[in-house]
């Protein structure tokens, strides 16, 4: 048995026939925008997050420094 053969070419074709006969234009155009538009929001989730993240790191940063500082060590330093 070949891979072709196992494949259901003919469900498939029937199926892509289905779907094409009850899409419309319009239809498809909106869910190429939807898509557009939720990868945009995702993308701005995750963009946002990262700027939270490294202005957090930065804060701890800033504040471990602070405390090293304080209290007379030198954290880092090749000293």
């Amino acid at each position: 048995m070949s891979m072709l053969e196992a494949v259901p070419v003919g469900r498939i074709t029937a199926k892509a026939r289905q779907t094409a006969s009850t899409l419309t234009p319009g239809r498809a155009l909106l869910a190429i925008l939807t898509g557009i538009l939720f990868a945009m929001g995702w993308l701005s989730a995750k963009a946002w997050f990262g700027v939270v993240w490294a202005a957090t790191a930065v804060q701890v940063g800033w504040q471990d420094a602070q405390q090293a500082h304080a209290s007379g060590e030198a954290r880092g330093s090749a000293r």
